[in-house]
């Protein structure tokens, strides 16, 4: 049966197209000067067979920024709001344009606290005087320089390690 509808669909279409061949190449041979002077009336774009009906809901998707996050203002006027215990917490949340992403902490050996999420490719180091955020999908830094207001008065990043430093255990 589906053969069969194959088959009646191509006759379809090369009978079709032997019609068409032959009227353009008639319409060809038969023209005068005056018509070939004319411009060639231009074609209107190709219309789409299936229209998309917008979704504001899904294109305007905003999450909201997280209850409790902290600002951290980078240069270039950049900043990420950041919800969490650096010191403590195994997972933060970083709200980067207009997106929340949970990071989950990853073992360092410099004293840094990364947190970095591979699905997302959002990383993001801190170091006792700023916080950088990377994307591993481009490899590039993303923001630079972000410091809390705290770190801008001279207060070092409220980071694992610096709390560790202050708490020593014997």
């Amino acid at each position: 049966m589906n053969k069969l509808l194959i088959a009646a669909v191509v006759g379809a279409l090369s009978t079709t197209m032997l019609a068409t061949a032959t009227d353009a190449s008639a319409q060809t041979t038969t023209t005068t000067t005056a018509t070939a002077k004319k411009a060639a009336p231009k074609r209107p774009a190709p219309k789409r067979l299936i229209k998309r009906k917008p979704n504001p809901a899904k294109e305007a998707k905003v999450d909201p920024v997280p209850d409790g996050a902290v600002k951290w203002a980078c240069n270039e006027g950049l900043s990420f709001d950041l919800k969490g215990d650096m010191k403590r917490d195994q997972i933060v949340t970083v709200h980067w344009a207009n997106k929340n992403y949970n990071l989950p902490r990853e073992a360092t050996t410099t004293g840094a606290d990364r947190f970095h999420d591979a699905a997302s490719g959002l990383d993001l180091v801190v170091i006792p005087t700023k916080a950088m955020l990377f994307s591993d999908n481009d490899g590039s830094r993303l923001a630079d320089e972000c410091k809390t207001p705290e770190m801008v008065q001279g207060a070092p990043a409220p980071t694992q390690s610096n709390e560790l430093i202050k708490n020593p255990q014997n």
